[in-house]
C-alpha cells in the first residue's frame, strides 16, 4: 500500500464526514465553522474551551473564532463564562440546546452503520492504526495533539483521582476524558 492510496482514502473518508456534518449543520442553521466550533466545545476541558483553544484546534483566526462564537451564543448553542481565578479568560461552554443538538448528528450516521458491519476485532485494529497514523502526522507537523487528558503525560492518578501536573489543579473523572490543547503525550507513546 502506498502513501498516496492511503492519503486518498483518507481523504476520502474525511470528506464523507464533512460532507454529513455540513448537512447537519445546514439542517440546523449553521455553517460548517460554526458547527465545527460547536463539536470541538463540546469535547474539550476547561483548559480549552476558549477563543484561543478553538482557534489553534480549527486553525483558524482569532477574529474568525470570535464571529462564529457570536453566532453561537446568539443561537444559545453556547454560553461565555469569566474564569473565577483571571476575569480577563472567557470560557466557552455548550449549552444542554448545543449538546443535544450535536449529539443527534455526531458519530456521522453512515459511520456508524458502516461499522455496525464490519467485525469488531478489525475496528479494533483500525482505530488502533489511526491512532498511531495520527500521533505520527502530528510529530512531523510539529503540531498539537489535542488528545485526551487521561493520555497525557501531565495527568497524574492517585488513590482515584486525578491531577494535572501542568497546573496542579485537581481533576474530575470525566474531566480526563476531555481534549485538552495542552496535551502532551507520555514520552513512552513518542
Amino acid at each position: 500500500m502506498s502513501a498516496e492510496s492511503i492519503h486518498n482514502t483518507l481523504e476520502r473518508l474525511c470528506n464523507l464526514l464533512r460532507v454529513e456534518a455540513r448537512e447537519a449543520g445546514a439542517a440546523a442553521g449553521l455553517l460548517p465553522i460554526q458547527f465545527e466550533a460547536l463539536h470541538y466545545l463540546v469535547q474539550c476541558n476547561r483548559y480549552s474551551n476558549t477563543v484561543q483553544g478553538v482557534s489553534e484546534f480549527l486553525g483558524q483566526t482569532k477574529g474568525t473564532v470570535s464571529k462564529t462564537v457570536a453566532v453561537l451564543e446568539d443561537r444559545g448553542l453556547i454560553e461565555r463564562i469569566a474564569d473565577s481565578e483571571d476575569r480577563r479568560v472567557v470560557h466557552l461552554i455548550a449549552t444542554v440546546a448545543g449538546k443535544r443538538m450535536l449529539k443527534k448528528v455526531v458519530p456521522a450516521g453512515f459511520l456508524l452503520k458502516a461499522l455496525a458491519v464490519s467485525k469488531g476485532r478489525q475496528v479494533e485494529v483500525l482505530d488502533r492504526a489511526l491512532k498511531d497514523l495520527l500521533l505520527a502526522a502530528q510529530r512531523v507537523r510539529a503540531s498539537k495533539s489535542f488528545g485526551a487528558c487521561k493520555s497525557c503525560r501531565f495527568n497524574e492518578q492517585a488513590d482515584g483521582r486525578f491531577k494535572c501536573g501542568l497546573t496542579g489543579e485537581a481533576l474530575a473523572a470525566r474531566e480526563t476524558e476531555m481534549i485538552c490543547r495542552e496535551h502532551e503525550y507520555p514520552v513512552s507513546a513518542v
